[in-house]
């Protein structure tokens, strides 16, 4: 891994100091040309344009998008026995995390007869996207479906890649979890044609108020294609994960947490952030036999590791390890250093925070309870990761009686003609026989 050293001199801020850190280069841009026309392609052929992405990108010959139900039930009757009894207990602690997140309706009495109440709505419906190619993500499809489920949206669709190996069907695991979870409308499409699938709508699929779900560049470029048309969650880059250790971490367990995330993908991001050039040290050394005894070697593990966008960052203490991983805002940051929980409380910038040596990102990647689905890219600086929140819309509702608006009429005048919008002041005045009334 490439080495940073920040020692001695004093940090730089904001954005310089952002620029100083690894990042993998991801272009959405100038992915969003080539998806484009997939895009547009869906929109006029539906169906037909889907079934002949699935044969080009996938090497299948669908007849249908739609996945039989038949298919659903007997992946989940073949499921591994652990495989399901691992799946099942992921979903029950995703509810009992997720529940909790629900917000009630309120109401702020502003004056006597005048209140506004805010309401939640779950969204009508909405697509969600579990990615295929390099690996199978039964979690992925657990941490979109559970918060939609909690937030109360009644029409839920998941869609897949189709898989050759699997007679064009998604991956049979992903069919499985989803049995689990009582979604029965799923479709066997990837990439850029799955998300204009469920924003246009084919003959099918019924178009969805909202897409979420990670994916790969040409996810991400369909979501920037379709913001504004329907909702997103994020535009989803290559998985990182950020660790702040101290001389009180052990080097097995950060070599062994650096690896598992650039297990995901040549593009994925490993960043150890210490004050301890000793523990840096015996960090590299435990890489070496570690990653020869796993497997993605050659193919994700070493290209992520010794990539651009990974590296040991050398710092002169924890408070400037802060700034750092505040500056990167990392989708998933580790605290491995003395009073780990005291640390993470000072965390500004992060998707999700894990405390100590007991709680590694896999543990957050499947039995947590928390969401796995986080902003990446330094996004978490303005964004949150997946949750009932994300499919909820805030309503407010504005109930005032006639002297709750007679009290505040005048303000309202006034304030519409600063603005020159007379005809706002106009609206008021209706109601008073043209008189504003006098405040009281």
């Amino acid at each position: 891994m490439a080495r940073i050293d920040l020692r001695g001199d004093a940090l730089p801020e904001g954005s310089a100091l952002r620029d100083l850190l690894p990042r993998a280069d991801f272009d959405v841009q100038a992915a969003l040309e080539k998806v484009r026309p997939i895009c547009e392609a869906v929109h006029h052929r539906g169906d037909a344009a889907l079934i002949d992405y699935a044969e080009k990108f996938d090497g299948v010959q669908l007849e249908s998008v739609r996945v039989p139900a038949q298919a659903l039930a007997d992946a989940l009757e073949q499921l591994d026995p652990a495989v399901r009894a691992a799946l099942e207990e992921s979903i029950r602690r995703a509810r009992l995390v997720h529940r909790e997140q629900r917000r009630a309706a309120h109401t702020i009495q502003v004056a006597p007869g005048g209140s506004v109440t805010e309401k939640w709505v779950p969204v009508g419906r909405v697509g969600l996207y579990a990615p295929g190619g390099r690996s199978v993500y039964p979690s992925s499809v657990i941490m979109n479906v559970v918060p939609a489920q909690e937030a109360g949206v009644e029409s839920i669709a998941l869609a897949s890649p189709a898989q050759a190996d699997f007679g064009g069907l998604p991956h049979p695991t992903i069919l499985a979890a989803c049995a689990l979870l009582g979604v029965d409308e799923v479709y066997a499409a990837g990439g850029a044609t799955a998300v204009a699938m469920f924003a246009y709508g084919t003959e099918s699929c019924p178009p969805a108020n909202m897409v979420t779900g990670p994916g790969n560049i040409w996810v991400a470029a369909a979501k920037r294609y379709f913001t504004g048309k329907i909702g997103i969650d994020t535009e989803a880059g290559p998985t990182e994960i950020a660790i702040l250790a101290d001389e009180t971490a052990d080097p097995v367990h950060v070599a062994a947490d650096l690896i598992s995330q650039a297990e995901h993908d040549p593009l994925a991001a490993a960043v150890l952030v210490t004050d301890s050039a000793e523990l840096a040290e015996a960090v590299e050394k435990e890489l070496e036999p570690q990653v020869a005894a796993t497997k993605h070697i050659e193919d994700r593990i070493v290209p992520a590791l010794s990539g651009r966008q990974s590296a040991i960052v050398l710092v002169d203490g924890v408070d400037e390890g802060l700034r750092v991983v505040d500056a990167y805002g990392a989708e998933h940051l580790e605290i491995q250093t003395a009073d780990a929980a005291a640390v993470a409380d000072r965390v500004k910038n992060a998707g999700a925070i894990f405390v100590g040596a007991w709680a590694p990102v896999s543990l957050g990647d499947y039995c947590a309870g928390s969401n796995h689905v986080l902003p990446t890219g330094g996004c978490a600086c303005h964004s949150s990761g997946l949750s009932v929140q994300s499919f909820l819309r805030g309503i407010h509702i504005v109930d005032y009686a006639r002297d709750a608006l007679a009290e505040v009429a005048h303000h309202v005048v006034t304030l519409a003609e600063a603005e020159d919008l007379p005809a706002h002041g106009a609206a008021i005045k209706a109601r008073f026989g043209w008189k504003v009334p006098e405040s009281k």
